[in-house]
């Protein structure tokens, strides 16, 4: 089994698109690029952030293939598995394994309303025909299901199941995983304004949105927490805070896309039916993004803490 050790900040990478609708890999590159010079523990595509639902399945395969190839080993990455059908689930898995990933990002079957039994058959079907590791992704208030303690447990036999990204925006669940499991599951916080909370309370890291324009401040933050220098962290945490809630809005793609064009590393392209934003919505946007950068925080030496 190949070796992820789920702790650290994993961008939840954006996809940048041309003008034309395609993938903008030299874009994609740069922005790359930037994580890892900011000390990024590992790497999520085609999640949420990454538009997966308007990406082909060709394109998937295409995008994993590059970004094997790009990172060459220097961090994980991680494949975001969100289908409807079991059996495609599993397919789309075991290509990810075939085409080099780290990993899996796993969410449950979202269309169909499934209970408890039915979640933990599918994830363990997927867990069984594969032998890369598995972080699900537990955020019901987006998908309207809750991977619940009793779920977790029946889940324990399967080793490549090992972390969770903790979307539930309980802060309790954090300390009720490990109060249960205690470091049978790593954790990973998945909502960006309560991250430093949920490094407090003791998450192994985070899945991370603003650091798609953002990575140094991500990183910093979570290195300060680890280094128990809390009150540096959190002076940056609250510059940040502004610009974290656009990670918790319907349009946190093209909002966030925002924000990494404003630094340079990204794009306002997005796939139909999505739209860029415009007028009164976008100056609003706008105005958040560069308040913030007209007082971006110096950061400390971080990657040397």
């Amino acid at each position: 089994m190949k070796h992820v050790a789920w702790q650290g900040v994993y961008p939840a990478l954006l996809t940048p698109f041309t003008e034309n609708d395609t993938i903008d890999y030299p874009l994609f590159q740069k922005n790359l690029d930037a994580q890892l010079a900011a000390g990024v523990d590992g790497v999520i595509i085609c999640g949420s952030l990454g538009e997966a639902s308007t990406l082909t399945k060709e394109e998937k395969a295409e995008f994993l293939t590059y970004t094997v190839k790009a990172v060459n080993g220097k961090v994980p990455v991680i494949i975001n598995v969100a289908e409807q059908i079991t059996s495609v689930a599993v397919a789309m898995a075991q290509e990810a394994q075939d085409l080099g990933a780290d990993g899996i990002m796993l969410l449950p079957p979202l269309k169909y309303k499934a209970d408890d039994n039915e979640v933990v058959t599918y994830f363990k079907a997927i867990a069984s025909a594969i032998q890369i590791p598995i972080l699900i992704y537990n955020n019901p208030v987006d998908y309207g299901i809750k991977v619940s303690l009793a779920m977790f447990e029946e889940l324990m036999p399967y080793e490549n199941i090992q972390a969770v990204k903790e979307s539930t925006r309980d802060l309790a669940n954090v300390t009720n995983m490990i109060n249960k499991f205690g470091n049978r599951f790593k954790i990973l916080g998945g909502v960006d304004t309560i991250s430093l909370e949920c490094l407090v309370l003791g998450a192994d890291g985070l899945v991370a949105g603003l650091v798609d324009a953002f990575p140094a401040e991500t990183v910093a933050i979570y290195r300060l927490v680890k280094a128990k220098r809390y009150d540096e962290a959190v002076a940056i945490y609250r510059w940040f805070m502004p610009l974290l809630e656009l990670d918790i809005h319907p349009k946190l793609v093209q909002y966030i896309k925002l924000a990494a064009t404003a630094v340079g590393i990204g794009s306002e392209y997005v796939r139909a039916p999505r739209l860029m934003v415009k007028g009164a919505e976008r100056e609003r946007v706008m105005k958040i993004i560069n308040d913030a950068l007209a007082n971006r925080p110096q950061l400390p030496d971080y990657l040397n803490l």
